[in-house]
């Protein structure tokens, strides 16, 4: 029986492009997402399939809203993502005023 591989980096590059073109919607001005999938090899959650996500967005969109506040926002504009495709994202979020 031959054994049947596939290349996980197509996958990646596309949640990443789906990560990207759903924080779109938060007119960002600059983004940087750093996949951590392959440091949490074996883990639950990269069992699964889901990865492991860093992500630092700066948006005016941000402006008047608290840490929690920002949070939320990228996780419902993401909501449909976190319910397999990403498993764990840690947030930075800011104004263009506090680079």
């Amino acid at each position: 029986m031959q054994a049947i591989t596939h290349d996980v980096q197509p996958l990646r590059m596309n949640t990443e492009q789906a990560i990207r073109e759903a924080l779109a919607a938060l007119d960002p001005v600059h983004i940087e997402l750093i996949d951590d999938s392959a440091l949490h090899a074996g883990h639950v959650g990269a069992r699964s399939g889901g990865g492991h996500y860093q992500l630092t967005i700066v948006s005016p969109r941000f402006v008047g809203l608290g840490r929690l506040q920002r949070h939320r926002l990228i996780y419902q504009t993401l909501n449909s993502l976190m319910t397999g495709t990403i498993h764990a994202l840690a947030v930075t979020a800011r104004t263009p005023d506090e680079l």
